[in-house]
């Protein structure tokens, strides 16, 4: 049943969206969307019947991705067609901006730098909210503008002009702390992002840069990932083309901007996690498994699942034809690691009899050097990966589930990116 929100009380309200306080519990609200639709810091407006419902839809299935990856996030459920309930939180005056590609206002501070060009380690952004072109009382040139954080100083600089020969028009001082609150936000951001990135990937879509808010709990201070997420957040590329609001900031017709909304909040109802697993096969107790299970603690979760499985391929070879079948069977989405003492062929042997990936580690090989030709030199038909560290047999299993898993791709990736550099050819 539809929530009478007459009957809550106004706690905030923006463009496009109202915040009202819970009847039932102080600790929550209740964010319900309006059909409006802006752009150009409201110099744009316009209403779109039905906007409201598409908006909360999308936001909706965004957070319940975003929260089964574990991503700290204030949202609780969906209430109504138009709203949702949400932590009641301080909001953090700043918005947090994840950039893949080079789009928007990020091309005019940085002119250099062509349209689209891929950055393999995200870009993070900060800008400070700000209204009417004032903070704390204090006038402003322009709205939203970029900070930089320097020390105990952040620069505010004009978000939409080039930024060499440009400098900062006002200086904020924070406390030493203010560093460990941006490196969480930024953290929590990112993840966000790649949860985000790859659920578009699985269903056709390119996001290429979104932007977020957060707020502190009243009565714990945790930081949750809030506000909404909906097709205003983002630039999401589908052949080519815009589906978010730059088709609306670009003058399309409000019928084309309607389509794409309804089609984002369609498409977006597909988020989801796989159910997973990975077999680590041994031929006998003897074999220990100690260094796979801890490379593989952190990642399992309810869908992803850890099997251990004790066979020989050489003394069982029907009944350990008969569990791989069953294991490809119960869970298709598997990975498995076979890891054999005294059998090198068994991962070959696996390999040869399933269509689930396998990848070999010979135990004894420091000690057998050639026995890894075993595993090396397999006949046609017979794709085994071989592996000679655990962890990284481990991490390349992982990686073959991530392709189609936005949980473990968010998990891996942030890592990766921490060793990457941004490259630009100047033009």
């Amino acid at each position: 049943m539809e929530v009478r929100y007459e009957d809550c009380s106004i706690i905030a309200e923006g463009k496009t969206k109202v915040i009202r306080k819970s009847l039932v519990d102080d600790r929550f609200a209740i964010l319900e969307a309006k059909d409006d639709i802006t752009a150009g810091d409201g110099a744009k407006h316009d209403v779109i019947a039905g906007k409201a419902e598409l908006a909360t839809t999308t936001t909706c299935n965004v957070f319940k991705l975003l929260r089964d990856c574990e991503i700290p996030v204030a949202f609780r459920k969906q209430l109504g067609a138009i709203s949702f309930l949400a932590d009641r939180c301080k909001m953090l005056p700043y918005e947090v901006v994840v950039r893949r590609e080079a789009h928007g206002s990020f091309l005019k501070r940085h002119p250099h730098i062509t349209k689209g060009h891929v950055f393999p380690q995200l870009i993070l952004e900060f800008f400070l909210k700000t209204k009417n072109r004032e903070w704390n009382g204090q006038p402003i040139p322009k709205d939203d503008p970029l900070v930089h954080f320097w020390g105990n100083e952040a620069l505010l600089y004009l978000p939409d002009v080039p930024l060499h020969g440009q400098e900062s028009f006002l200086t904020l001082h924070y406390g030493p702390d203010i560093h460990e609150l941006l490196a969480k936000m930024g953290n929590i951001a990112k993840r966000s992002f790649l949860v985000l990135e790859k659920a578009w990937q699985l269903i056709g879509g390119r996001l290429v840069d979104f932007k977020v808010e957060f707020g502190l709990t009243a009565a714990t201070e945790c930081l949750l990932l809030a506000d909404v997420i909906d097709n205003d957040s983002w630039r999401l590329i589908e052949d080519g083309r815009y589906l978010d609001k730059q088709v609306y900031r670009e003058g399309a017709p409000l019928n084309v901007v309607t389509e794409n909304y309804q089609r984002v909040a369609e498409l977006t109802k597909q988020f989801s996690l796989p159910y997973q697993q990975v077999v680590l096969w041994r031929g006998s107790e003897k074999d220990d498994l100690t260094v796979f299970r801890k490379a593989l603690g952190e990642y399992q979760d309810e869908k992803l699942t850890v099997i251990e499985h004790t066979r020989s391929l050489h003394k069982e070879p029907v009944c350990a034809c008969r569990e791989l079948v069953r294991l490809a069977q119960e869970v298709p989405d598997t990975v498995i690691i076979a890891y054999v003492g005294r059998s090198n062929g068994a991962g070959p042997t696996l390999a040869a009899n399933t269509c689930v990936p396998v990848i070999t580690v010979p135990a004894n090989w420091k000690e057998f050097p050639r026995d890894v030709w075993s595993s090396l030199r397999a006949p046609s038909d017979v794709p085994v990966l071989t592996v000679l560290d655990p962890a990284n047999a481990v991490l390349a299993a992982l990686q073959i589930l991530a392709m189609r898993n936005p949980r473990l791709y968010a998990l891996l990736r942030i890592r990766q990116e921490e060793r990457f550099v941004n490259v630009v050819v100047l033009t």
